[in-house]
């Protein structure tokens, strides 16, 4: 009873309180999600974060050797033409949501390393902290021979930052911590965060208000030359639709989570980004965290992979790929680089794609914890 009566009396109104003081937090700061995301993804991978530890100690990516010269770029390549006529390659690095992505140390020798490799398509947002880590690896990799102009950068600007002044404040403020001249793509990342505050809410402005407000400046920014590219990620179809009805820059790309499982719903979308000219990025396209060993361990994908002579991983990345979309998995190891950039020279046959297309309603797929909803509202 006395422990109780302390657990009630003490302990758990302390916990409601750091709770909530930790809520407060995350509403009321702008930098806060990206403290969240660069403390929380090593250590659940039992790895000290940089942030608290400080840079240079993780292990992961290897040095660059001195003497390492770019690799010629993937045979048969294949592009996502832009609304400007720019042109996105299918195959990119996904710079977020592993432990080595948080180390500053790690991800410039993984930008170069995968530059280096051949690949050209970088994708990372303001939210994962890397910027300048991933610019100095931008920069190394011109050292050594790849010309800016091949490169295709992406970064994202997190709901937290979203308003007309704000939005045309901050994206500047990338290219600084960048090092560069302009970007090739610059995302609104979410259509909105629930708990995040931001200019548009103190204005009073409704969350649709506040998205047209962030593709104005967005939009502006474009003409400017700040951005080549303007586009969304993990939009809803009504969401794009207001963005289009403003009759201002042409929505480039969304970048949403898709793969052989993910609901209906997501394939909606696609469809939908398809006839309207709209470039998809896929993120997890083998799947979340959560998820990976479950996609990899269908027997569909097993038996699939296997007549290819292929991994899982590779198998998933070609499906997407064939369907148009652009895949951005992470990793900075430079061995599955080479192996990820390997999605072009062999393709999978219409009845094993029609295979792979069932997948998503099959009962596996309902074992998969894919709802991006639950976590953009």
């Amino acid at each position: 009873m006395g422990f109780a009566r302390v657990c009630c009396g003490r302990i758990l109104p302390l916990a409601v309180a750091g709770v909530a003081a930790f809520l407060g937090w995350l509403r009321t700061q702008p930098h806060a999600w990206g403290v969240v995301f660069a403390t929380l993804s090593p250590l659940l991978e039992g790895r000290a974060p940089p942030l608290l530890v400080g840079h240079g100690k993780m292990e992961g990516t290897p040095p660059v050797p001195d003497d390492l010269s770019p690799a010629p770029r993937p045979a048969n390549e294949a592009f996502a033409t832009l609304p400007g006529g720019h042109r996105m390659p299918l195959s990119g690095i996904g710079m977020c949501c592993r432990a080595s992505a948080y180390d500053d140390v790690l991800v410039r020798r993984t930008v170069l390393w995968y530059l280096l490799r051949g690949g050209r398509h970088v994708d990372t947002a303001h939210v994962y902290r890397n910027h300048r880590a991933i610019g100095l690896g931008i920069k190394d990799a011109m050292d050594r021979g790849v010309p800016r102009s091949e490169i295709f950068l992406v970064t994202k600007i997190f709901p937290p930052y979203y308003g007309y002044e704000t939005a045309l404040e901050t994206v500047p403020r990338f290219l600084e911590e960048l090092g560069l001249d302009y970007v090739d793509l610059v995302l609104m990342h979410a259509p909105k965060m629930p708990i995040a505050r931001n200019q548009c809410h103190k204005d009073g402005l409704s969350d649709a208000r506040c998205r047209q407000e962030t593709w104005r400046a967005l939009s502006e920014l474009r003409e400017r030359g700040a951005t080549r590219n303007v586009g969304v990620s993990n939009f809803g179809i009504s969401q794009m639709k207001e963005l289009q009805g403003m009759d201002l820059a042409p929505i480039a790309n969304n970048q949403i989570q898709f793969n052989a499982f993910v609901p209906e719903k997501q394939h909606d979308i696609f469809f939908y980004c398809v006839v309207n000219g709209i470039a998809v990025t896929a993120y997890y396209p083998v799947g979340g965290a959560l998820d990976k060993a479950k996609i990899a361990a269908s027997s569909t994908i097993r038996d699939v992979s296997e007549k290819y002579g292929k991994s899982t991983y590779q198998l998933l990345l070609r499906w997407a790929v064939q369907k148009g979309a652009a895949v951005i998995p992470g990793t900075g190891n430079p061995e599955h680089m080479k192996d990820n950039l390997d999605v072009f020279s062999w393709s999978i046959g219409e009845e094993d794609m029609e295979a792979l297309e069932r997948l998503r309603r099959s009962d596996e797929a309902g074992k998969m914890t894919l709802d991006p909803e639950k976590m953009f509202g």
